[in-house]
């Protein structure tokens, strides 16, 4: 059944994405039918298929938030075509943080479950939805925006296509907690104190 579900997401999106994406992609155009990597000398079918999403034919839910991404670095055949996807996977009441995609809008389809989703835009304004399998939602370029899987029972598994081949990620907590911005600089604009900036730190820091 998971199958048949994924099977008729990606053919709805791979339609919905050459309408409304493809057009207004960010990439460079390029003077050639495709891109092919320095280090290949021949490509056939092989080159332009991806397989990588075959695990998520029948695939338990994993125990955290989890990304499987198709973009340039991972399916090179996408270089120069303005085009990627990603599967996101939300166990139970988990979370895909704030964040951004610089080069790209992301237009996402809830495949199963439910999801919160919601962006802000550059005057302050937060736009919120409750999702259902089968709906669509898009985040508009460049703006901060996540996705809740508020149901502490279901899981939930969503895709999302991007208008380039490489939309790229920044993480809000991450950025301001775990890239070395001195913490004096962030309690400052947090109107906090250091101590609380560095507990927020902590929190963040990947477990060895």
């Amino acid at each position: 059944m998971a199958s048949s579900v994924l099977e008729n997401a990606f053919l709805f999106l791979v339609a919905t994405l050459a309408i409304s994406l493809v057009a207004d992609a960010s990439d460079p155009d390029i003077l050639s039918d495709f891109l092919i990597p320095p280090n290949v000398t021949a490509v056939d079918g092989n080159f332009f298929t991806f397989t990588g999403f075959r695990v998520l034919n029948d695939a338990e839910p994993p125990k955290a938030f989890a990304v499987t991404k198709a973009s340039k670095a991972e399916f090179p055949a996408l270089d120069g075509q303005s085009v990627s996807y990603a599967a996101l996977a939300f166990p139970a009441g988990s979370v895909n943080p704030p964040h951004t995609h610089p080069r790209s809008a992301e237009l996402l389809f809830l495949v199963y479950g439910s999801l919160d989703v919601g962006f802000v835009d550059t005057t302050g304004k937060l736009y919120a939805q409750s999702l259902q399998a089968g709906d669509m939602f898009v985040f508009p370029k460049g703006l901060v925006h996540y996705q809740l899987n508020s149901d502490a029972q279901s899981p939930a598994l969503a895709l999302s296509a991007f208008g380039s081949a490489s939309a790229g990620i920044v993480s809000v907590p991450s950025t301001l907690f775990v890239s070395g911005i001195d913490d004096d600089v962030l309690a400052k604009s947090f109107k906090t104190d250091v101590a609380t900036i560095q507990k927020l730190k902590a929190g963040l820091v990947p477990k060895a």
